[in-house]
């Protein structure tokens, strides 16, 4: 079963350090709200959208502390970034309602929005200097490589544990790390695994930073660390096998013409004559064009990010909740989230952009449903769309669901 591929790989205890304020539910460790209050520190943004201009422009100011060359930087250790995070849906049954959902367990969108920001803030942990209060580094959310779930069901009235820290570095990228674990019985056990990129861009976000160094120090980090330079190269070859770029390849013809094969309708014509405008669908399917549904959020400043665009969180959690909205109607009945792959940023997403958002279910086997979230901004005034991001979301349903059938070659 899918839910076993969680594995949760433990760093040694030394790397239990945390942040130096807490809660009542967990002494010694922060809160969600904490990080947030956290990153709006290091990064000297406003609480006020009237005043965010003038807040963007004192950032300017901190040109003059970015590294010229990376070796300028002191190195760290994983160590170094780790940070733990309560989220005390037990101990404090107040933040409840904003994360529970019509069927009584944890709404995922939201759990989605707390590790980007816990992602954030692990990047900046990393990259911190004694002597400067705040960073002159924007560190944004690059891309969610995987997200892992080993639990079908987040419970509501149990308090939640995130863990993290910078598991690779480039020049100007890092990679993250996260575990989210749940209390039952006075224990934390596995609910997810996950792993983001984050990049440093200058005051402005408008250059690449360069970022510390990462320091492997155990044979266990070595590997981590290998891991975290074999995605990369993983991502570069997928890139560059795009079908905008290169030809199927010999098996993936096969697969293509198969389905083909099985859609042509040999009745339409006369004997012995097959049209290839005639097609037919087969038993138990749906045409992939119709598997589709649409969504529009208009974005308000209240969804900003500190660096005054929206919010990445929000847009992955609007995304997930139409996803699993197209899974739902799709199957027919409730859908799990089994995993998040490919979350790719591409374009920043401006405060009072109309955002679009399309969901397509793109393949299905047996109780599986792999999701497509579509996400473009249409600028009103040039009457330009442009795609922001791009979501792969797989699902479990109760029941079988019906084959998803391909019509055109796109």
């Amino acid at each position: 079963s899918a839910y076993r591929l969680c594995i949760m790989r433990k760093l040694p205890s030394v790397l239990a350090r945390t942040l130096t304020f807490g809660t009542s539910a967990s002494p010694g460790l922060p809160d969600m709200s904490e990080v947030r209050s956290k990153l709006r520190d290091i990064v000297g943004a406003s609480t006020n959208w009237r005043d965010h201009v003038q807040a963007m422009q004192e950032r300017k100011a901190l040109h003059t502390l970015l590294a010229k060359r990376q070796e300028d930087l002191p190195p760290r250790r994983m160590k170094d970034s780790y940070l733990e995070v309560i989220l005390p849906l037990g101990s404090q049954p107040e933040i409840r309602e904003k994360y529970l959902n019509v069927h009584n367990s944890v709404r995922f969108g939201r759990i989605l929005e707390d590790l980007d920001s816990l992602g954030v803030l692990i990047c900046y942990t990393h990259t911190k200097q004694e002597m400067q209060q705040r960073s002159p580094l924007s560190i944004v959310t690059a891309l969610v490589d995987k997200i892992n779930l080993c639990q079908k069901i987040i419970h509501p009235d149990c308090d939640i544990k995130f863990t993290g820290n910078v598991s690779w570095v480039g020049k100007t990228s890092m990679e993250v790390r996260m575990h989210m674990l749940q209390q039952h019985d006075g224990d934390y056990s596995p609910v997810l695994d996950a792993t983001f990129v984050m990049v440093a861009r200058d005051p402005e976000n408008k250059r690449p930073a360069f970022v510390n160094p990462l320091i492997p120090e155990s044979p266990e980090e070595e590997e981590i660390f290998k891991q975290g330079e074999l995605n990369k190269l993983k991502r570069i070859e997928f890139s560059t096998a795009s079908l905008l770029k290169m030809a199927p390849t010999a098996e993936e013809r096969n697969i293509v013409h198969d389905i083909f094969l099985n859609t042509l309708d040999p009745r339409q014509e006369g004997e012995g004559t097959v049209s290839f405008r005639s097609r037919k669908l087969p038993p138990n399917s749906v045409w992939i064009e119709d598997a589709k549904l649409k969504g529009l959020e208009i974005c308000h400043p209240e969804e900003r990010n500190i660096f005054n665009r929206i919010f990445g969180g929000f847009l992955m959690r609007k995304a997930f909740e139409l996803g699993w909205a197209t899974a739902c109607s799709y199957g027919g009945s409730r859908p799990f989230i089994v995993s998040v792959d490919d979350i790719m940023f591409q374009k920043p997403v401006e405060v009072g952009s109309l955002l679009l958002l399309s969901g397509q279910v793109c393949y299905t086997e047996k109780n599986y449903i792999q999701i497509r979230v579509h996400s473009e901004v249409y600028n009103a005034n040039t009457k330009e769309h442009h795609t922001t991001n791009i979501f792969h979301f797989t699902f479990i349903s109760e029941n079988e669901v019906p084959q998803v059938v391909p019509k055109t070659y796109g």
